[in-house]
């Protein structure tokens, strides 16, 4: 049986007088600092208060419960107060509660050590990969508000298969037919979708349909990809150090990959100027090449790759010129705002105006009853997927 929590004043109090004094954390040290106080020294109480502090230096602390709830796929905390989850319906508020913006601080600053990084007010916000693979994203106060807010999103172990998705309702008997076609025709392709929609997920799913022979070289800023897949390398970005040397940007390690003989080169998320070098890389021989892209419609892809390659000092016509030959087509993947649920939405095919600029074209739509409707562009992707069957 669980002992109670115990009131969060005592608490601190306890927490300072251990660490006016060295020594490890145990039930005999926590009674002792009970004592001190003039507090009760009950066994419970006791017990209470050190397994509340052993949370606050294991793992994750309070929040390590809600990671391994099953189908958990994110656990937030807006400042103090109640611990919030999504599994996949929606957010939820949870029985953990945050007593202070101390409490938040402190275990936005752990996690963030935890993953090589530090968080202080000289750098109040940062992005790592904890060692259990969650991503961890923290802001202090007073740049968030109500308090420090971290996000944490968990991968799901082991991955989703495009059988599972379709058991899932991401995908519809014939979405999962179309993805299938594209992975085996090896069609060069985009997921995009807002934060959360599932494009990471369904790009995995993909992945783990290639072919086994075939090597996958996959380079991200903050591994998540996790294709179930023979031949995987992960390359990952990284950040400077304290002294502001060691950083490796993902554009760099793009051009690592393009030397490691891949047979399909990812870029897991599609954010900066990597997105020339991702272009180019499939411009090269390289068929098959994907990655995710945030993006509020399929027809927005456009206009989103034309202002990442404007960074990187590449032309408006020159961006579009290169997206022309790279990319084959736009996977858009959309969240339900009545149930949740994340599915693929929209499969367009990019075609060239008369002015030489990309534009996207709907090829197939599907409905949030399953329904598919095909668009203006089913005759190109069907041209698509028999020209590379036809190889």
């Amino acid at each position: 049986m669980t002992a109670p929590e115990e009131a969060p004043a005592l608490v601190e109090e306890v927490r300072r007088r251990l660490a006016a004094t060295p020594g490890a954390l145990n039930p005999h040290r926590v009674a002792d600092a009970l004592r001190a106080a003039g507090r009760p020294v009950g066994d419970a109480t006791v017990l209470a208060v050190y397994e509340q502090l052993r949370r606050d230096i294991v793992g994750a602390g309070p929040l390590e419960p809600l990671l391994r709830l099953p189908d958990v796929t994110d656990v937030l905390v807006n400042g103090p107060g109640p611990v919030r989850i999504d599994r996949g319906s929606g957010l939820e508020r949870t029985d953990v509660v945050l007593g202070s913006e101390d409490a938040c601080r402190r275990l936005a600053q752990r996690l963030v050590a935890s993953g090589g990084r530090r968080l202080d007010d000289a750098a109040p916000f940062a992005d790592v990969r904890l060692p259990d693979g969650t991503r961890c994203h923290a802001v202090l106060t007073p740049l968030a508000q109500p308090g420090t807010a971290i996000s944490l999103r968990v991968p799901r172990r082991g991955g989703f298969t495009l059988e599972e998705l379709h058991a899932a309702h991401a995908l519809t008997e014939e979405g999962l037919e179309i993805v299938q076609q594209v992975v085996a025709a090896r069609l060069a392709f985009l997921v995009s979708g807002g934060t959360g929609t599932g494009k990471t997920t369904l790009l995995a799913a993909m992945l783990g349909a290639v072919d086994p022979a075939e090597r996958i070289v996959v380079v991200e800023d903050a591994a998540e990809l996790r294709p179930t897949h023979p031949q995987v390398v992960g390359l990952e970005a990284r950040q400077a150090n304290l002294e502001g040397a060691g950083a490796v940007a993902l554009r760099d390690l793009v051009r690592q990959a393009l030397r490691m003989r891949p047979d399909r080169l990812v870029v897991g998320e599609v954010r900066d100027a990597a997105v020339v070098d991702l272009m180019a890389a499939m411009n090269t021989g390289h068929e098959g090449g994907s990655g995710t892209l945030h993006a509020n419609s399929a027809g927005d892809v456009p206009a989103r790759v034309e202002a990442l390659a404007l960074t990187a000092g590449l032309g408006r016509e020159a961006a579009h010129s290169q997206l022309a030959s790279a990319l084959d087509l736009v996977l858009h993947v959309v969240r339900s705002r009545a149930s949740g649920v994340r599915r693929l939405g929209e499969i367009a095919v990019l075609e060239r105006d008369a002015g030489g600029l990309v534009r996207t074209v709907p090829a197939v739509r599907f409905a949030p009853d399953g329904q598919l409707a095909s668009g203006p562009g089913s005759r190109r992707l069907l041209g698509l997927l028999d020209q590379r069957r036809a190889r």
